[in-house]
C-alpha cells in the first residue's frame, strides 16, 4: 500500500513532527526544510505555515491520531527528520523515542541511533551492518535470488546476461538500464566483484524506471520514492539505509561511500518531498518485481504499468526522463 496520511491526521502529524525536533533551541534549518517539503509535496498542504503551527507534545499524540496507519507512517517521517540534525544529539534521539513510545512503534532505527549517541560510532555502524545483512537477501531482484552470492570475484554469467540487454529495442527498459550505467559511469553488475551485485540489479532498475539519477540526493530520493510507493518493511528499510549512509554519514554500505548532510545541499530537501509524492501517486511497487522479465518492454509501458508520473523538473540534474 502506498504512503498515505489520512486527511484528519495531517495537521496532527505535522504538529508532532515539529514537536519532536523542537529540542536544544529549536529545529535546525535543514530539518525545517525537509519538513516543509514533506508537508507541501507528500502531505499536500502547502497552505500550512510551519511558523504558525503549534508543536504537539508526545503526551498528546496517541490520542490525537485517528487512523490506524498514521502512527507507523509518523514514525517513518520522524526518523527522516531525526537524522537531519547535525550533530545528532542525545536530546534529539530521546525526543523521537518519546514520540515512538507514545504511539507504540518500534524499529531498527531506534537501536542504531540510540547507540550512535549513547555508545559511539563503532557500535552504531555494527548495528547498521547487522541490519543490512538482515534485509539484503530479500531486496535482491527476484530473478536472481537462487544464484549464489560471491564477493571476491566478478560474475561473468550475470554480466553477460545483463549486457545482452543491448540487443533489445531502443526505448526498452533493458536498453535504458544499460544506458543508466553508461551515462553515470557505473559498472554493470557482475563485471566487478561485489557482495551486492544481485541487489544492484533491482536497485538500478528502480532508478531507471523512476527516472532518478544516482546523485547523492538522488540516492536518498529513490529510496523515498520506493517507500512512498509501498511502505512495506523492506522499503522502509531501504529508506533507513539511504538516510544512514547519505545523511547521517556514520556508516557505509558495500561499494557505497558514506557522506553526511546530503539533504542540506541545494534543492535536496525539495527533491525528497517531490519524490515521496511521486512514489505515493504510483499504482504499484516497481522495486521488487522481476525486472529481467520486464526488460524487453518499452520503458514508457513499464512506467505506465506502475503509475510512475513524470518528475516535477526533469532537467534538475537529478533525473533522466
Amino acid at each position: 500500500m502506498g504512503f498515505r496520511i489520512a486527511e484528519p491526521d495531517v495537521e496532527v502529524v505535522v504538529a508532532a513532527l515539529l514537536g519532536a525536533i523542537d529540542v536544544e533551541g529549536g529545529p535546525q534549518a535543514e530539518q525545517l526544510a525537509v519538513l516543509r517539503s514533506i508537508t507541501t509535496h507528500l502531505l499536500g498542504r502547502a497552505d500550512l505555515d510551519l511558523a504558525t503551527v503549534r508543536p504537539l507534545g508526545a503526551d498528546r499524540i496517541a490520542r490525537a491520531l485517528r487512523d490506524d496507519g498514521s502512527p507507523r507512517r509518523l514514525h517513518e517521517l520522524l526518523v527522516a527528520l531525526e537524522v537531519c540534525r547535525h550533530p545528532l544529539t542525545a536530546a534529539q534521539v530521546d525526543s523521537v523515542e518519546r514520540y515512538c513510545d507514545a504511539i507504540g512503534v518500534d524499529g531498527p532505527d531506534r537501536v542504531i541511533l540510540r547507540d550512535l549517541v549513547r555508545v559511539g560510532t563503532a557500535r552504531a555502524a555494527a548495528d547498521f551492518r547487522r541490519f543490512l545483512d538482515g534485509t539484503l537477501a530479500e531486496r535482491i531482484d527476484p530473478s536472481l535470488r537462487d544464484l549464489p552470492v560471491v564477493s571476491d570475484r566478478a560474475e561473468p554469467e550475470l554480466a553477460e546476461r545483463l549486457l545482452s540487454l543491448a540487443d533489445l529495442p531502443d526505448g526498452s527498459l533493458g536498453r535504458a538500464f544499460l544506458d543508466f550505467h553508461t551515462r553515470n559511469g557505473l559498472p554493470v553488475p557482475g563485471t566487478e566483484p561485489s557482495a551486492i551485485n544481485h541487489f544492484f540489479v533491482g536497485h538500478d532498475m528502480t532508478h531507471t524506471i523512476a527516472g532518478i539519477e544516482p546523485t547523492g540526493p538522488g540516492e536518498v530520493a529513490v529510496s523515498a520514492f520506493q517507500m512512498a510507493a509501498a511502505d512495506t518493511r523492506l522499503n522502509t528499510a531501504a529508506l533507513l539505509a539511504s538516510l544512514v549512509v547519505h545523511e547521517a554519514g556514520f556508516a557505509r554500505a558495500p561499494s557505497v561511500a558514506a557522506e553526511a548532510g546530503i539533504l542540506a545541499t541545494p534543492g535536496a530537501a525539495e527533491l525528497l518531498g517531490q519524490e515521496m509524492a511521486r512514489g505515493a501517486a504510483c499504482t504499484g511497487d516497481c522495486s521488487l518485481v522481476d525486472h529481467l522479465e520486464l526488460a524487453p518492454l518499452p520503458l514508457a509501458e513499464v512506467r505506465a504499468r506502475f503509475g510512475v508520473r513524470a518528475p516535477v523538473d526533469p532537467d534538475d540534474g537529478h533525473h533522466c526522463w
